[in-house]
């Protein structure tokens, strides 16, 4: 008796010089599919396996279907400008170029999984499910959510694709390349700093390494029937003095915190994590169909 092979997918990856972008782009890779990395400019830090594909994904006159190439049966959106800059103006200024883009690739591939962020839902204590009220409190979080709706409502009338929202919450590892707590520790280490100011660190946060995410993320594009809102998270929330704490203590970092410099900020909810019983079941499948 044989075994099945596995089908090996050729998938368009926006954004995939990017934060998650790169490490999503080397899963895929890892797993023995195609990928055609699409980045703005040359010279992104990406896999040289993959194909690199240089466009401007939010230019009305970048030609899509070039993009995306003749074989390409799936898309992972991750391309979005000032990510970290939650307040930015492109946001908003760029929503309509999003909504085009993937509406355009949503006629030549089968399955469109979006980046989303636990900053559509804006202040919430628990856990947050697929159900979950939206009430973002920023430019990032409004455009997300905003970006969510148009295209679940979209989705309903698309003759090809499927829908797959992944929503993302807080990321860390890999963490020279992010703007975190964790990136400013190592910054101030370099600096010859022997502490940080912090806050209480009481808060509770769903936080989840940047390589377990990607192989989250390649799971919702490769899985049948991952579709929908679907929480990318650990699960777990831990308080941000312990996760910051280990962060030093695995790393020897020879720094401590200054508890207490900093107020914790009054629209920070005590404790907020994703449910992850969604993408627990499909990374079983996952690796059921490896």
């Amino acid at each position: 008796m044989t075994s099945e092979v596995p089908r090996r997918e050729t998938v368009v990856v926006t954004g995939a010089g990017g934060y998650v972008g790169r490490h999503v782009v080397t899963d895929l890779l890892d797993r023995g599919h195609a990928v055609r990395a699409v980045v703005r400019q040359a010279g992104a830090d990406v896999d040289p396996r993959a194909t690199t594909v240089i466009a401007d994904v939010l230019d009305p006159s970048t030609d899509v279907a070039s993009i995306v190439g003749e074989t390409s049966s799936r898309l992972i959106h991750l391309a979005w400008q000032d990510g970290f800059q939650h307040n930015a103006p492109t946001h908003m200024g760029n929503l309509s170029a999003h909504v085009r883009f993937i509406e355009t690739v949503a006629h030549l591939v089968d399955r469109v999984v979006v980046l989303g962020t636990m900053h559509e839902v804006g202040y919430w204590e628990g856990a947050i499910t697929a159900e979950t009220p939206t009430a973002p409190r920023s430019q990032y979080g409004i455009a997300k959510d905003a970006l969510r709706r148009s295209l679940m409502l979209s989705s309903e009338s698309w003759e090809r694709a499927e829908l797959s929202w992944v929503r993302c919450f807080y990321i860390h590892g890999d963490d020279r390349r992010n703007k975190s707590i964790f990136a400013r520790l190592l910054d101030a280490v370099d600096e010859g700093k022997e502490s940080i100011p912090f806050t209480t660190g009481r808060n509770r946060y769903d936080f989840i390494d940047v390589r377990a995410l990607a192989d989250q993320i390649s799971a919702v594009a490769l899985t049948a029937g991952a579709t929908g809102v679907i929480n990318c998270c650990s699960g777990v929330p831990v308080a941000l003095a312990d996760q910051v704490e280990s962060f030093i203590a695995d790393k020897g970092l020879p720094i401590r915190l200054d508890y207490g410099a900093f107020p914790d900020r009054p629209y920070d909810s005590p404790a907020v994590w994703g449910d992850a019983t969604r993408v627990r079941e499909i990374l079983d499948q996952d690796r059921s169909n490896r």
